[in-house]
């Protein structure tokens, strides 16, 4: 009955079971941060909700690969699979399953209602939280028992699938009405042309992959599993940051992903990149972040985006056609207004944050003695966005002038009125008053590379190296007072700085560092996976354990350290150290 694993196992603790385009997901991760004892059936549509509770009738191991799930007790094994983005298929035999509903209580505005249609006998599970129904087709053996048909209230609502013979099932996630369920190919096949199709994507994206890269196709599967077709607000094709809790795309996350698919997934990594300007205000602002049902604009995200737009179009095989770069150029022009009209105080050359979200770093020393900051990494984000405009404005004929002045005033004010000879400070906008912070975040103009005075990218360096443990970049040095090891921005390694500072380094021209931040950080992820975060000291991750920008950082140091080794696929990338 079993069939043969494809693709790299991983804990299923730690990274849900998915599929490409799918909603769904099988994991013990309910809620943030909460483990179930059983796996689950969730679905991201509305938020993260654990619909189906999946429980053996005997305790079982279970072992997860790219394209099967398989729990095994003795001789037993139950098997699941995705046929498609909203159809799962699962078999047993010589173990049972019961399927329960997450929720225990029905109320006129929240649980699950089980009942059986009278049109094709399955059973359908309706969920308030994320208003669709969860279709279970017997397609081979019998159920042993149900509970809980048509009950309201508090009550049990389960299926019990036997122990005592084989059975199969399909569980259909849609929204009123469907067809009634019509096998479509074997198990074993549907199974088959999954790993297909997830070995077509590694091929795609880390071509270049080795012994020295044993991390890469696991890096990939956190993308593939985690991306999703469009629904509700996310309008195109989508990675999100996590099919755990995190699951939404923030405006600055998504660059990284978009960075790591552009050589081998060029269409899905276009999407990425635009898929937060789909929803950019009338401001010209980007959205805090985007998922399903929701769309929020309290927070902004820092203006990554012309550093990441110039990385994506090296890496893309082939250009954008003029169309797709004039409307480019017009949406960071216009995101790249907000910060210059809306977000300078009257005879400011510099912009500001108005909290630490909007920077990314939300909690980073940076901001204890003051929210509403001017900051040195906000200064060089937009210096290299505006020189992007610029370049983008003569490939299109218009003028750039305008971009090129506009990118020399920040730069000056920013070596004017934030360099203090041995490190830039944030001010208030308010008062005038400066401030240094031991944060990682005030070492963040080494992004500007060679356009930065070489003095004080040689200081930047140094600093940075007071930032590097043994498993890479603490936003917090470990010997500062307000370290903390799970403090968030507050002392933990991240991936988003960690590419961004070794990309600044590398074109400053301080490449042996460079080299070691990457290095490290790539064990890093071989050593403890693609955590939202990780311990600086111990290397442990932390938070959300199946982070899409970690695995795409993982990819894009990768990709630039097997081309610098001189990988035979090497063509196939483009290094961190040609973006400027």
């Amino acid at each position: 009955m079993t069939v043969a694993p494809s693709g790299p196992e991983f804990s299923i603790q730690d990274i849900p079971f998915s599929y490409r385009g799918s909603w769904l997901n099988i994991s013990p991760v309910v809620a943030e941060k909460t483990y179930a004892d059983d796996l689950h059936l969730v679905s991201h549509q509305t938020g993260l909700h654990p619909v189906l509770r999946l429980t053996p009738d005997a305790d079982a191991i279970v072992v997860a690969t790219p394209a099967l799930l398989t729990w095994r007790s003795g001789n037993g094994r139950i098997e699941a699979g995705y046929q498609g983005p909203d159809t799962l298929r699962l078999r047993g035999r010589g173990l049972g399953l019961r399927i329960a509903a997450a929720a225990g209580t029905l109320t006129p505005f929240s649980g699950t209602y089980l009942y059986r249609d009278p049109v094709d006998g399955s059973a359908v599970f309706t969920s308030y939280e994320t208003g669709r129904r969860y279709r279970v087709t017997v397609l081979s053996g019998a159920l042993h028992g149900t509970d809980g048909m048509e009950a309201l209230g508090p009550a049990d609502r389960w299926l019990d699938l036997p122990a005592d013979q084989p059975w199969e099932i399909a569980i259909e996630e849609y929204a009123t009405a469907r067809r009634p369920y019509v096998r479509s190919g074997t198990f074993d096949q549907l199974c088959r042309d999954r790993s297909t199709e997830f070995a077509a994507f590694v091929d795609a994206v880390a071509p270049w992959r080795g012994v020295d890269t044993p991390a890469a196709e696991l890096a990939a599967y956190v993308l593939w599993s985690a991306t999703v077709e469009p629904a509700g607000f996310v309008t195109r094709p989508a990675v999100l940051m996590s099919k755990h809790w995190m699951d939404k795309v923030w405006s600055w996350d998504h660059c990284f992903n978009a960075i790591a698919l552009a050589a081998g997934e060029p269409e899905l990594a276009w999407h990425q990149f635009q898929l937060p300007f789909d929803h950019q205000d009338p401001a010209g602002a980007l959205p805090d972040s985007v998922t399903h049902s929701e769309v929020l604009h309290n927070y902004v995200k820092p203006p990554i985006h012309g550093w990441a737009l110039g990385h994506l179009r090296r890496r893309l095989p082939t250009p954008p056609d003029r169309a797709a770069l004039a409307q480019t150029y017009d949406r960071l022009a216009r995101w790249t207004g907000f910060w210059l009209d809306a977000r300078r105080a009257p005879g400011h050359d510099l912009p500001h944050y108005q909290h630490g979200n909007d920077s990314g770093w939300d909690n980073a020393t940076t901001f204890d003695h003051g929210r509403v900051l001017e900051t040195a990494d906000l200064a060089a984000f937009l210096v290299s966005q505006l020189r992007c405009l610029a370049d983008l404005a003569t490939e299109l004929g218009e003028p750039a002038d305008r971009w090129t002045a506009e990118a020399d005033r920040v730069r000056a004010a920013l070596l004017r009125d934030l360099w203090d000879g041995e490190r830039f400070t944030a001010r208030s906008p308010h008062t005038g008053r400066r401030r240094a912070s031991r944060s990682l975040l005030d070492l963040m103009p080494v992004t500007l590379g060679a356009e930065l005075p070489t003095p004080v990218a040689a200081t930047l360096a140094r600093g940075v190296e007071a930032h590097l443990t043994t498993h890479g970049l603490a936003t917090e040095p470990t010997d500062s007072a307000d370290y903390l090891a799970d403090g968030y921005w507050r002392g933990p390694i991240w991936a988003p700085s960690t590419v961004l500072v070794e990309d600044g380094l590398r074109r400053a021209g301080h490449t042996t560092i460079a080299d070691e931040i990457s290095r490290r950080f790539l064990a890093l992820c071989e050593k403890s996976g693609f955590a939202e975060n990780f311990d600086a000291e111990t290397g442990a991750g932390l938070r959300d354990r199946a982070y899409t920008w970690t695995a795409s950082s993982y990819l894009i140091l990768a990709a630039a350290q097997q081309e610098r080794r001189g990988s035979p696929e090497g063509s196939r990338s483009t290094r961190t150290d040609r973006a400027g």
